[in-house]
């Protein structure tokens, strides 16, 4: 699966769990929200003050690796 921007982190999760751990870096701990889960990487992001495409590229690279 390649993560962007605008994959839904509901999708991030239920693709690879262990990538929570980058949103919760981000101070994102409401994960189980269902709103949340809907929210897209951009939306995040934006909502957090975080990097984007920092953040998909991090993803994408633990998965590769994982």
């Amino acid at each position: 699966m390649q993560i962007t921007k605008k994959s839904t982190i509901g999708d991030v999760l239920d693709y690879n769990r262990d990538t929570a751990q980058f949103f919760f870096e981000m101070g994102m701990h409401c994960l189980g929200c269902p709103s949340a889960r809907s929210e897209t990487i951009e939306q995040a992001c934006l909502v957090h003050g975080t990097d984007c495409d920092a953040l998909v590229n991090k993803i994408n690279e633990f998965i590769a690796n994982a």
